[in-house]
């Protein structure tokens, strides 16, 4: 087992920060019901350091406390996305040896979602962190049809050109908006009767393998995914679906 605490200012203190907002004015009475608050959840020695008025009639708080929690790491499991990486050169080689075809994918930010920094981020041709994006890749057809797109537009799109796969970014997370959208998505997927087809890819910060999957989707990337890591997972899933076994570059 490997056993393992929070910590604060020294190893096992069980010392945990927590940030909260409470529709109470500053005040002292309001630093004290931020303590109680957090007391009520079974922390101790709380220590509330900082209250801000957010708005009338609402403070913010940052407030420590100390726990009795302990965790064996060893139980922890977290799915994750696995494929073999491939250099930029190696991939286009291997796609076209292999597929004999462009690997053609539809992307969007779904919804009222209009930030598109993290769709642009996969799929233009300057890619992120020095990692080129889908665009640029000659064994990929990339299509980024931007921000605000609705589900039924994205995936008729996705028909039109016989797509390999969908690629979904969303941002705005409040009461769960970004949940709500791809279900959506699915659902119009099904509708159209293009679920075993499509693969199905989510990406966000607030995304992870796990909840892709629970709405399901083939695969979710969380923050600071390059789009080589997709580019690498497409090509190994459109090969499982075409029944071929993946081989390596000469």
């Amino acid at each position: 087992m490997q056993i393992i605490r929070p910590y604060g200012d020294r190893r096992d203190d069980g010392l945990v920060q927590l940030a909260f907002t409470l529709p109470v004015s500053a005040g002292p009475r309001a630093k004290e019901a931020a303590v109680q608050i957090v007391k009520s959840m079974g922390f101790r020695s709380v220590h509330v350091a900082s209250m801000e008025a957010a708005g009338r009639g609402f403070s913010t708080f940052v407030a420590y406390g100390r726990g009795d929690f302990a965790l064996d790491f060893d139980k922890v499991d977290a799915p994750v996305v696995q494929a073999p990486k491939h250099g930029f050169d190696e991939l286009n080689a291997i796609v076209k040896r292999d597929l004999g075809r462009r690997i053609v994918v539809v992307g969007a930010c779904i919804g009222s979602d209009a930030h598109t920094t993290g769709i642009d981020a996969i799929f233009n041709m300057k890619g992120y962190a020095g990692d080129y994006g889908l665009e640029r890749y000659p064994s990929f057809r990339a299509v980024n049809l931007g921000a605000q797109v609705e589900p039924p537009a994205l995936v008729a799109k996705a028909a039109e050109l016989e797509a390999d796969a969908v690629l979904v970014s969303q941002i705005v997370t409040q009461r769960d908006i970004h949940k709500e959208n791809a279900r959506a998505l699915v659902q119009a997927v099904e509708a159209a009767g293009l679920r075993g087809r499509l693969l199905l890819v989510f990406g966000g910060p607030r995304i992870d393998h796990r909840l892709a999957l629970e709405l399901g989707f083939d695969a979710g990337f969380g923050a600071g995914t390059k789009p080589s890591e997709v580019a690498n997972y497409l090509y190994y899933r459109v090969m499982e679906k075409a029944g071929k076994t993946p081989q390596q570059a000469d």
